[in-house]
């Protein structure tokens, strides 16, 4: 139901930007989330936002990525800017059916399949 694309291999201080397409029908209802898997280490949140708009950061990505959602084209992005070598892993969207916006993984209902950002240094 969640597709990721947009992942790659950038130097530090590049950008990025992830898209997340979702086949759901009631998409502007959804709590949305972006994770990531760094080798070795386990998922951890990054960014969310909620069916209003509201968007929250892990404080380790604040200031440089940018959630955002387009209702219209059930989708959801995460531009990145200032990569860092520590930026390096499998990005994941997850979508929750409404509520309040979260940051464990345990409350999201779908998951797309994961896009690999590597940042070289």
């Amino acid at each position: 139901q969640l597709q990721a694309s947009g992942g790659g291999l950038v130097q530090a201080g590049g950008s990025l930007r992830l898209s997340c397409a979702s086949s759901g029908r009631a998409f502007s209802s959804y709590v949305m989330g972006w994770f990531r898997r760094a080798p070795e280490k386990d998922r951890e949140w990054v960014a969310g936002i909620s069916s209003g708009g509201g968007t929250y950061y892990a404080d380790s990505v604040k200031g440089r990525f940018t959630i955002s959602r387009d209702n219209a084209k059930n989708a959801v992005y995460l531009q990145m800017n200032s990569l860092k070598p520590e930026d390096t892993a499998i990005y994941y969207c997850a979508a929750k059916g409404g509520g309040r916006l979260v940051t464990t993984e345990t409350f999201y209902d779908y998951w797309g399949q994961g896009t690999q950002v590597t940042v070289s240094s």
